[in-house]
């Protein structure tokens, strides 16, 4: 009988306790791209805000293989940052404080990026041939995959990345390194580009969402680079919107907003925002940057844009006589994203790019 009584007890805690484990909600992403480029700027402690560092980048010859020199005399400058030991210091870090590592693949060019998939799982096998030992030697435990085509893409180049992207997970997994990644264009729900979201989301284990460069230095007028909504007013596309398409083929729990740590500035004729901005005048404008201008800048007016909630500032060149506008993201900002994230569900929050950010904007990421 008093077996039996241990018996019952202790089914009864075991039950209670597998009831807490499941109602406890699992951390979300938070996930920072630390480019080659950046990595001196790179100087916070990165742990209180994040669970995984991502290098950003190796990038990808034609056949799949990684570059490792641009012509006889240069190394490719991500590879020779990574392998020169340019990086260890950060990845090193990362790895004291439990944060997981990423190790980003770019490629960049439509007729390169049309090439590789030709070709889809020999371009795949060679990228896994280099990978592998790759991601064993320096401890990174997710491989990002940045393919950055943006145009629209016949059926079977779109057929041939998904042969691309099995093959790579397939390979991934059977070595046992880590999980695959992907980043994608907002507008790739919509638009039939390379990356079919709904044959390679089975695929991969997290998609970040590139929620930004909705404006770009080349626009016709000034407006925010990573708008939250604004749709049906003064945008056609917008974060959520392109989130909430996202979610009718993918899980939520994959799905990870990218977000800025930088901005556009613009010069303009007018000093109203979402002016018409002059030729070639457009520049990345770093919040670290905007920060710093406005602790002494008297004339600056300031402002946030109600819909796509971020903030702006504008101010008059004395010189040129010519208005500045700069349209960037925020404490405030950040932290609309963080509800945001949470709100829907969503897998997390990932940041482009450690570097460009000042002494603020990465606080609210301490709430996900």
């Amino acid at each position: 009988m008093r077996k039996e009584l241990l018996i019952c007890i202790l089914g009864i805690f075991v039950g209670f306790m597998i009831g807490i484990i499941i109602q406890v909600p699992h951390k979300k992403h938070v996930v920072g791209f630390m480019p080659y480029w950046l990595l001196d700027k790179a100087d916070k402690d990165y742990s209180v805000y994040l669970t995984t560092l991502t290098y950003f980048a190796v990038t990808l010859e034609k056949d799949g293989h990684i570059m490792t020199k641009t012509s006889e005399q240069e190394s490719e400058p991500g590879w020779y940052a990574l392998t020169s030991g340019k990086a260890d210091s950060h990845l090193k870090k990362a790895k004291e404080d439990d944060m997981e590592l990423s190790l980003a693949v770019f490629m960049a060019g439509e007729e390169e990026i049309g090439i590789m998939i030709d070709t889809p799982e020999k371009s795949a096998q060679n990228l896994l041939d280099d990978i592998i030992p790759l991601m064993k030697e320096y401890e990174f435990t997710d491989l990002n995959l940045d393919i950055e085509s943006v145009k629209e893409a016949s059926p079977e180049a779109r057929m041939n990345f998904v042969t691309f992207t099995k093959t790579l997970k397939e390979g991934l997994d059977m070595a046992d390194v880590g999980t695959l990644s992907i980043d994608i264009s907002p507008t790739a729900f919509i638009k039939p580009y390379l990356i079919d979201p709904e044959r390679v989301g089975p695929l991969i284990d997290t998609m970040i969402v590139m929620g930004y460069d909705y404006h770009f230095p080349g626009s016709a007028v000034t407006g925010a680079v990573a708008p939250l909504g604004g749709v049906g007013s003064f945008a056609e596309f917008d974060v959520a919107t392109s989130i909430a398409e996202a979610k009718k083929i993918i899980p939520q729990h994959k799905l990870i907003v990218g977000i800025p740590s930088y901005g556009y500035e613009w010069e303009t004729i007018d000093n109203f925002p979402r002016a018409a901005t002059m030729p070639s005048s457009g520049t990345v404008a770093s919040h670290r940057r905007v920060e710093e201008l406005l602790t002494d800048c008297k004339q600056c007016q300031r402002g946030v844009e109600e819909g796509s909630e971020e903030a702006y500032v504008i101010y008059k060149d004395e010189d040129t006589q010519m208005y500045h506008q700069i349209f960037y993201p925020d404490e405030q900002s950040t932290q609309v994203k963080v509800q945001f994230v949470k709100s829907e569900g969503l897998g997390g929050l990932a940041l482009w790019a450690l570097g460009y950010e000042g002494e603020t904007i990465l606080e609210p990421l301490k709430e996900l």
